[in-house]
């Protein structure tokens, strides 16, 4: 019988960016020093890839301490481009903003990247791994994954993916997951609550 491929994906904790609901790409914010969640996965990861902006490096620090970490400009959030640190508020009057909600796929913020290029780049990225490894990265990476690999029709916002939260994912073997085909099962990652205010 074939191995299973098994992968975690972990959202990094929020930023006062993120509290404030602005875009925040490839922004370099610190997380708020009031999160503080420690996850509990089946085995205690002993390496964790990590986006390499800090909100992600002191998430995977904050969660798996004992663990050594491999960053990779490759796991970032998707780049808003001219859109970084603006709220809806500032910007749904702006015409290209429109465009790129309107259509995220074909238009990219001046200076940012479309969900194309981040889709490219996230699946490239994922494609690089081994078995059973725990990931933590952003909210865009891991709705692409969700989108490509889910055999649920859901799109790309349509997924919800709090800070501190993630997915794990397993396919029949390692050939389906070289292959590309969709996931056999898709589940919310265990975490214990440990978070101050």
């Amino acid at each position: 019988m074939a191995n299973r491929f098994v992968l975690y994906l972990i959202r990094h904790l929020p930023t006062l960016g993120n509290k404030e609901r602005k875009y925040i790409g490839w922004t370099d914010e610190p997380i708020l020093d009031s999160a503080n969640l420690n996850w509990r996965l089946p085995e205690a990861p002993i390496h964790v890839y990590s986006s390499d902006l800090r909100r992600a490096k002191q998430s995977a620090v904050r969660y798996f301490p004992d663990a050594s970490i491999e960053t990779a400009s490759s796991w970032r959030e998707c780049n808003f481009g001219e859109f970084e640190g603006k709220t809806y508020a500032e910007l749904e009057k702006n015409k290209d903003y429109r465009k790129w909600i309107d259509d995220p796929y074909e238009f990219a913020p001046l200076n940012g990247e479309s969900l194309t290029d981040l889709e490219r780049r996230a699946v490239a990225a994922v494609k690089q791994l081994p078995n059973k490894a725990v990931v933590v990265t952003h909210g865009g990476p891991i709705r692409v994954v969700l989108t490509k690999f889910s055999s649920e029709d859901k799109g790309f916002w349509s997924w919800d993916i709090p800070h501190g939260t993630g997915y794990r994912f397993e396919w029949e073997s390692d050939k389906a997951f070289e292959e590309g085909e969709s996931c056999t099962s898709i589940s919310a990652v265990p975490i214990t609550a440990n978070e101050t205010t």
